[in-house]
């Protein structure tokens, strides 16, 4: 397991190698889900017990990081 950002963790052997929060098997981007369709931050902790706040905090901020970020279209023969 490699720290990636903060909280966010990867490992290869963990919910398909997406990143997760220290190591659970909770994905950031299920937490940013629930936050994008307007649960609560104090929704989501009744619903996970076993996260803190700054694990919600850093799924923010890792988002943020990744839109920070150049990306590239290649094309791809037909």
């Amino acid at each position: 397991m490699e720290y990636i950002f903060e909280r966010i963790t990867l490992d290869a052997e963990l919910c398909d190698g997406k990143p997760t929060i220290r190591g659970l098997r909770i994905t950031a981007q299920t937490i940013l889900e629930y936050l994008f369709n307007g649960t609560t931050e104090e929704e989501i902790l009744e619903q996970y017990p076993i996260l803190e706040k700054a694990d919600i905090e850093a799924c923010k901020k890792f988002a943020l990081e990744m839109m920070n970020k150049n990306y590239r279209i290649k094309d791809v023969a037909a």
